[in-house]
């Protein structure tokens, strides 16, 4: 971990409302905090580097401990006095293990339940009941492979019995045992945690998919531990039967047995997937939800550090639109943790929008570039150049404890579906590198520092404008845009909800003026939490160039329940909104444009207005050129007006 790191409850802020900070500090020195705006985040010395104003505010020195980074989504269930008269007990479920853990990860364990009932799965692929001190355990199982699971206690006769089969039509049941058991105590309140070991920290963490548990106080026979798994509802009075096809837009866990117990999700793991029985006729799990009673569990997975606040600002009412940044430091080292202030709500301050792309940003987070992994010479040209020029100096692909972005895969090889903004986002820094470029003193930039440099351009024209940003654009839609002259967005503005792209067609067909000033833009549909700000899903299914591809069946969100993967193929392809769209990846290095000549004989003339050559772009700090790296296309087909 860092021994100074930070984030913000918010990505945007108006003036009157109040932002909140969370820090860890392992330094052991008190954390100095100060407040800047940020003019422009590239520390390229051939640019303007990094250009900052500091704010007339000052913070005392804080006290800040290091907190842990809770890592691995699990599910956690207070179950009371439920199990109080527990004697003979079965626990059925199905799971399907996606990964060998390093030591032993848990399937699911009932604290309170003597010193504790634990199924764990180990690094040789064998199941494991441990009930006290006793333990039995399966045959290695093979990975990615459906397994019904049985686990009986008959206290009369001390038998703990482990059984288990593949889910194929022809599998019998196998099975290990022990005898000469006591019944366990219960201790009142007992949890049950779904994936972890203990829902603090957590411990042991599963990777793998976990299908509808079910919890008898009785001894089921072999038939009846088949019957609970074919089945859409549970045997007669289970103490609890969770079926994981419901509410499957939310972090609830829903018990359909009699006691009606109510379970949650923490760090979001993947819901809405196939389960043991999926048969492939539909395709959506809204029209075959008992197909999707799967969830799908990391060890990787964190949407929220879960660090106390250590600092809370009120935003001026009078305080100009803008970028913002908390800089920490503390021992030697630093942070800074970039904010938005938009202007008062239905008060603009300026005829100028500038749309900040927070949920490209988020959906980016934290990126782990495979070249700073798997190129020696790569990754010191980037250490190197963030020396030299005093950049940000930590890149994601050494902090993976922070959760990595949704160009990453999982530990278990599954692409990340899930991002979140609740967790330091190392490469949302002012200061920070994508691409190294020693030798020819190019910036290398994406996202957040490039697209200050429009920020910079602006504010030196003396042209007034203000910052709106996605949040701001999905929640309140055209009546954020409809007092400005026009709305500009930064260089890659790639993902975009429902709501997003209606106000943008309103405003524009409304007169509005829109200017895309960036490239692979409107690309990715998304959906975001219905119960937290801040948590971005992506379904990568069917097309387009993708770091990773949904699954067959799972190409539809878990927390809307739409269709996801490309706008193009929901039919609302970038061309029909902006004229062109994404067509071509290359090289992080651009060239020059060329002129059309009856570009100049056409009613758009004026936009060429200064540029008497035949090309123009063929310079640029960041990458040399302003054609280049992702390139979008005009296609009639999809759209692009006549």
């Amino acid at each position: 971990m860092l021994k100074l790191a930070g984030y913000a409850d918010r990505l945007s802020v108006r003036p009157g409302e109040t932002i909140s900070f969370k820090l860890s500090n392992a330094t052991g020195a008190p954390v100095k905090a100060e407040l800047v705006r940020v003019i422009c985040a590239d520390p390229n010395p051939a640019g303007p580097g990094i250009r900052e104003e500091k704010l007339a505010v000052e913070f005392p020195e804080m006290t800040i401990a290091e907190h842990p980074v809770p890592r691995g989504s699990h599910g956690t269930v207070d179950l009371g006095d439920t199990l109080a008269a527990l004697g003979d007990f079965t626990l059925v479920l199905t799971v399907q293990p996606t990964r060998l853990p390093d030591a032993t990860s848990a399937i699911l364990a009932v604290d309170g339940l003597g010193d504790g009932l634990v199924l764990t799965f180990d690094g040789a692929a064998r199941l494991a009941a441990h009930l006290g001190e006793v333990t039995v355990t399966t045959e290695p199982l093979t990975i990615r492979q459906w397994v019904d699971v049985a686990l009986t206690f008959d206290h009369a006769t001390g038998q703990l019995r482990l059984a288990w089969r593949p889910v194929t039509a022809a599998a019998d049941w196998r099975s290990t045992e022990t005898t000469g058991l006591k019944a366990a105590a219960v201790k009142v309140p007992a949890v049950l945690t779904i994936a972890a070991a203990a829902p603090s920290s957590p411990l042991a963490t599963f990777d793998g998919r976990i299908e509808n548990p079910q919890f008898y106080a009785r001894v089921l026979s072999a038939d009846e531990c088949a019957a609970s798994r074919t089945s859409q509802a549970p045997l007669a009075d289970p103490l609890f039967a969770f079926d994981f096809a419901r509410e499957t837009t939310t972090s609830t866990l829903v018990d359909t047995g009699p006691n009606g117990l109510t379970g949650r999700l923490v760090n979001h793991p993947a819901r809405a997937m196939r389960s043991s029985r999926w048969s492939g006729h539909e395709m959506c799990w809204r029209h075959a939800p008992g197909e999707y009673a799967a969830i799908h569990f990391h060890s990787d997975d964190m949407t929220d550090c879960g660090w106390p606040k250590a600092l809370d600002w009120q935003v001026p009412a009078d305080l100009k639109s803008g970028c913002y940044a908390l800089r920490i430091a503390a021992g030697g080292e630093a942070d800074n943790i970039p904010f938005f202030v938009p202007p008062p709500k239905g008060r603009p301050t300026a005829k100028i929008a500038v749309l900040v792309s927070t949920f490209t940003y988020t959906v980016y987070a934290n990126h782990s570039r495979p070249e700073f992994r798997l190129s020696q010479r790569w990754r010191e040209g980037w250490l190197s150049q963030a020396a030299e020029w005093n950049a940000y100096p930590h890149n994601p692909g050494d902090h993976p404890e922070y959760a990595l972005s949704t160009y990453n895969d999982h530990v278990d090889g599954a692409g990340i579906s899930i991002s979140s903004w609740h967790r330091p986002m190392l490469n949302v820094r002012v200061g920070y590198i994508t691409y190294p470029f020693p030798d020819i003193r190019a910036s290398g930039l994406r996202h957040y520092p490039a697209d200050t440099h429009l920020h910079t351009w602006l504010e030196d024209q003396g042209y007034d404008f203000d910052i709106i940003t996605d949040f701001e654009l999905h929640h309140e839609g055209l009546d954020l845009l409809k007092d400005y002259t026009v709305v500009m967005t930064g260089s890659h503005p790639e993902y975009h909800t429902r709501e997003m792209l209606d106000a943008l067609e309103a405003y524009r067909d409304a007169g509005g003026r829109f200017m895309y000033l960036g490239g692979n833009g409107f690309y990715w549909k998304i959906a975001l939490d219905p119960e937290r700000d801040g948590i971005v899903e992506i379904r990568r299914g069917e097309g387009g160039i993708r770091a990773w591809a949904a699954e067959p069946g799972e190409y539809y969100n878990q927390f809307d329940g739409e269709y996801g993967g490309l706008w193009r193929r929901n039919g609302r392809p970038p061309q029909n909104l902006v004229g062109v769209g994404f067509s071509a990846q290359g090289n992080f290095v651009g060239s020059h444009y060329v002129v059309d000549a009856q570009a100049r004989e056409s009613r758009a003339a004026w936009i060429l207005a200064g540029l008497d050559g035949a090309t123009f772009g063929g310079h640029g700090l960041s990458g040399h050129g302003a054609a280049g790296f992702e390139l979008d296309r005009a296609d009639k087909n999809l759209g692009t007006p006549p």
